[in-house]
């Protein structure tokens, strides 16, 4: 270990990029990098702590969670194999949501490679080629063959993740071994992009005309979290006098405390911002390719957009991968020759009362808690700066829809992939970077497929609480199958399982709640905790109908015909 080998160097590479913590599974082709990271920790006042998660998928959300809590690079690393492959949906997610991280990943000796060599992704002799599968879900993708490579490949890799994505080195083992001269990592980290200014003045000159002929509508996106750019976001709100919307994933970047907040938009979203959008002259996007689980009906509405990806739709479009720096000079073209628009009829300005923004579902007459209120009830007992990630299906449609952060509250969403159980390790990699009380909010499905990372949380007293809205089914595929296929066989219902009183079992000394009423709910929230994580099971009504348009929709189309018995 008192060697300088290619191990050492990835190690001191993340630890110049501030990287405190890495995330995977250890085993026998990586084994040399966490060895490396121990090996740091002992002797650096600049440690980087190897993480062992139970499985990969949650070790490269992890990953994803820290770089979105940090806004710099988030690591994960996995040995060759089952635990490569493991990694490709976590991966798929940052690659989606535009996240930097580095997946630093192992493989067999060289000499090997071809031969039969166990866990063998070298793309010889026909078996699987690892470079062509990560290229896939990757900014960038190289299989480092030679220890004088990777300076240069390392280089490479963390540039084109802080671009917005994955990057992945595929590290054969006998190369991790491997001495290395160079002992400089390089310390400079490449400038993020702003792009043509003439792209930016384009869409500047489009909002000064729009702010003299009628009104602006903001939509903003969880890049502006990443930049850092929420005071950007509202100057440049303020200067154009715009209603302003967020997607999904982005509830944290603008709220009803802001100036002219008018909702969530999309299929989870709030129906106030149509009719905002129906009255508006040209549209914002702003850190966002708005995705079909953000879009609202523009009609002819002009598009504009500036983020680090032009958006789907087709639009007037400023690329900028550094929107605290771009939307200040983007306010600036708004606000020359004039000052901030004003209205005297302006009834945005003061934002719409969340309160008044609902859906509204056919009333729940099943068992337990229902989603408004398990939601109102968190929202009332959430500390300020806390951190909430949401998982996929109807909890995470009534988090969106019916949550509401406290003051410099953080709020995370996995929208690119929409996996399930993305929010549990997402939380946990949150929680290294910043030790603030943390809540993952998740369905029982979401929980049977990673919630096991609960361990991990424990084995690091990490603050987190996790809270599990349990209806012993996969009720988005319940409802769905109701509504479309009228299939009656009940195959994503569950036999009942008790929660927390097996956490409880399995791991003494957890703090586990089970929650039948708002009293529990309320009590177990407001229950003190020394250190480490809670867990609290909330019982849920599996044929409840979230806040979900499409579902919505159908139900108003086809119940009268099929007279489908939700309740």
């Amino acid at each position: 270990m008192n060697d300088w080998r290619v191990a050492e160097y990835l190690v001191r590479g993340c630890a110049e990029l501030g990287v405190r913590h890495i995330f995977g599974v250890d085993g026998a082709n990586i084994e040399d990098v966490y060895d490396a990271a121990a090996y740091h920790a002992a002797g650096s006042d600049t440690r980087v702590h190897g993480v062992v998660a139970k499985h990969e998928f949650s070790a490269a959300t992890m990953a994803d969670g820290y770089a979105r809590a940090t806004g710099g690079v988030g690591v994960v690393v996995a040995t060759s194999g089952g635990g490569a492959m493991n990694l490709v949906a976590g991966l798929a997610e940052s690659f989606a949501s535009q996240i930097p991280v580095l997946a630093l990943i192992g493989q067999p000796p060289r000499d090997l490679e071809g031969k039969g060599a166990f866990q063998d992704t070298s793309g010889k002799a026909g078996s699987i080629d690892a470079a062509a599968l990560f290229s896939t879900v990757s900014r960038y993708c190289a299989r480092v063959e030679h220890a004088t490579d990777l300076p240069q490949q390392f280089a490479t890799a963390v540039e084109a993740a802080l671009g917005g994505g994955p990057a992945v080195l595929l590290l054969p083992k006998d190369v991790q071994r491997s001495p290395i001269k160079t002992r400089t990592v390089r310390r400079n980290l490449p400038s993020r992009t702003i792009g043509d200014p003439a792209d930016l003045a384009a869409v500047g000159t489009a909002l000064k005309t729009a702010r003299t002929t009628g009104k602006t509508l903001v939509i903003a996106g969880n890049q502006v979290a990443r930049d850092d750019a929420r005071e950007a976001l509202r100057d440049l709100a303020v200067a154009l006098d715009a209603a302003v919307g967020v997607t999904p994933d982005a509830k944290d970047v603008y709220g009803p405390r802001d100036p002219g907040y008018c909702g969530i938009a999309g299929t989870m979203g709030h129906p106030e911002l149509l009719d905002v959008a129906r009255a508006t002259t040209l549209c914002l996007l702003v850190g966002t390719r708005l995705p079909a689980t953000a879009q609202i009906p523009l009609g002819n509405i002009p598009l504009a957009a500036i983020g680090g990806q032009p958006p789907y739709l087709p639009a007037l479009y400023a690329p900028s991968s550094n929107l605290a720096v771009s939307l200040p000079e983007l306010t600036a073209l708004v606000r020359e020759g004039g000052s901030d628009a004003t209205s005297s009829e302006n009834t945005l300005h003061a934002g719409i009362p969340v309160t008044a923004m609902r859906l509204r579902p056919p009333a729940a007459n099943g068992p337990g808690l229902h989603y408004r209120e398990v939601m109102e009830t968190i929202s009332e007992l959430l500390p300020a700066s806390c951190a909430v990630f949401a998982d996929a299906g109807n909890t995470g449609a009534a988090a969106v829809h019916h949550l509401e952060l406290p003051v410099n509250g953080r709020f995370g969403l996995a929208l690119g992939m929409g996996g399930m159980g993305y929010s549990f390790g997402a939380a946990i990699g949150s929680a290294f970077a910043n030790p603030r009380p943390t809540y993952v909010i998740a369905g029982d499905g979401s929980f049977l497929m990673h919630g096991m990372e609960v361990h991990t949380a424990i084995e690091h007293a990490l603050p987190i609480t996790f809270v599990i809205l349990n209806n012993n089914a996969h009720a988005m595929c319940v409802i769905r199958d109701r509504l479309y296929c009228q299939n009656h066989d009940d195959r994503n219902r569950f036999h009942r399982a008790m929660l927390a009183e097996g956490m409880a079992a399995m791991f003494p000394g957890l703090p586990c709640h089970a929650v039948r009423d708002t009293d529990e709910l309320r009590a177990a929230l407001s229950s003190p905790v020394e250190s480490g994580p809670r867990f609290i099971a909330i019982d849920c009504d599996p044929d409840e109908m979230p806040p979900f348009t499409p579902f919505l929709a159908a139900l108003d189309l086809l119940n009268p015909l099929l007279q489908l018995p939700f309740h």
